[in-house]
């Protein structure tokens, strides 16, 4: 590998040298005013960035998985009910956890490349008359598959349906890069992590309540320590935390947040949106195409592409990082060796795209795949000169 190289992993993703500065602090007093100076503003940025104005938002010294912890540990009882879809690794991984906390879980299996499915939710829901499931789990954007799904469609159906469940989103991959409405979708719980959209480290879980799952962690019994949001706004409530914070991922927080309101979210989505349509245009030209089934699906941070049958896509990802030092996703669980991922989020460019998209076409042109060197980059030039999309060009 090599450092002079952007990655092209659906996280940890590439960080701006300013917030790398950010983070590169000198030891504070982590329960002095000159934290508080820190610990706010980034709190605020944070709410901002998820449109989130009720409720209340903790951010733990951990990844995103801590962030589901949180989630459950805070809100739900022993052997309570959980419907959830597994279409990917990450939606398998939340399933995994509750199951391992003694929870109920309803498992709806989705073909991975598929999102969730909003009406099979809703008759699920329905049947449930004595209401014994008590949250609904939602991956928002899948980071195995490049399947985002539509959780507007998710809260409408929980509605329709009539039923009192929470409603939780993992968001890891898609906050901070994709538009995010906490208030507007009825999110209960949204869970994201530092090392995706806001373009740091990985050491950060950033999770925000409603009201409604602030009220159910008055009752509920699942043991936490650690996770204790009663136990974090107490800290805040001093200008500091229960334990010692990650001061340096803190003011790193501050000031990628202020950077994505100061680009302004919505051309800070239209950049992703756009680059993702190159990147698309590229797999349309090598005549390979995403995982995600169907336009609608199509992720605006990560693109796993579909490899010819017979061929292990994992050889793409070696080979790059051996011979020309760059990094690529893998495929991960049912779709292991079927494709390889273009992760495209975070701090990233039109340029930087093109650079990973070219080193894509080499990798496989050096791995006998038919590829016509310079046909992917010509398609995402396409995209970024005149605004045409990959969308289109499928359809074509």
């Amino acid at each position: 590998m090599s450092f002079q190289n952007p990655v092209f992993i659906p996280g940890p993703t590439n960080i701006p040298e300013a917030i790398r500065k950010a983070c590169d602090m000198p030891t504070i007093d982590h329960r002095s005013p000159l934290f508080a100076s820190i610990l706010h503003p980034a709190l605020d940025g944070v709410r901002a960035v998820m449109k989130q104005t009720a409720g209340e938002t903790f951010i733990f010294p951990a990844s995103g998985t801590g962030g589901w912890e949180t989630a459950l540990t805070n809100t739900l009882n022993p052997g309570d009910g959980v419907l959830a879809a597994r279409n990917g690794m990450f939606s398998h991984k939340w399933i995994d956890m509750c199951q391992r906390f003694g929870l109920d879980v309803t498992v709806v299996d989705v073909a991975w490349g598929d999102g969730l499915p909003a009406a099979r939710f809703e008759e699920i829901l329905r049947a449930d008359t004595q209401g014994k499931i008590k949250a609904v789990l939602a991956t928002h954007n899948e980071t195995a598959t490049g399947v985002v799904s539509d959780i507007a469609a998710l809260r409408r159906a929980m509605d329709a349906a009539g039923h009192d469940a929470l409603l939780f989103v993992d968001g890891v991959s898609s906050i901070g890069s994709m538009d995010f409405r906490f208030d507007d979708w009825g999110v209960d719980v949204a869970v994201t992590g530092s090392q995706k959209g806001f373009m740091l480290p990985a050491g950060l879980a950033i999770v925000g309540f409603s009201d409604k799952a602030v009220t159910a962690s008055k009752s509920n019994t699942l043991p936490r320590t650690f996770w204790s949001i009663d136990d974090m706004r107490k800290g805040y409530e001093a200008n500091a935390y229960p334990y010692t914070p990650a001061v340096g991922l803190m003011n790193g927080l501050k000031l990628a947040t202020e950077m994505l309101l100061a680009e302004g979210l919505d051309a800070v989505f239209a950049r992703h949106a756009r680059i993702a349509a190159g990147v698309r245009a590229a797999s349309f030209a090598w005549e390979m195409r995403p995982c995600a089934t169907s336009p609608d699906l199509y992720s605006n941070t990560v693109t796993a592409i579909r490899t010819p049958k017979g061929f292990n896509a994992s050889d793409i990802v070696s080979h790059a990082a051996e011979s020309y030092g760059m990094a690529f996703g893998t495929g991960l669980g049912d779709v292991a060796g079927q494709v390889f991922r273009i992760g495209h989020l975070g701090s990233m460019t039109d340029a930087m795209a093109l650079s990973g998209i070219a080193t894509a076409e080499m990798v496989m042109a050096d791995l006998g795949l038919p590829i016509q060197l310079g046909a992917g980059v010509a398609a995402a030039q396409n995209v970024y000169r005149y605004g045409s999309t990959a969308d289109k060009m499928a359809a074509q």
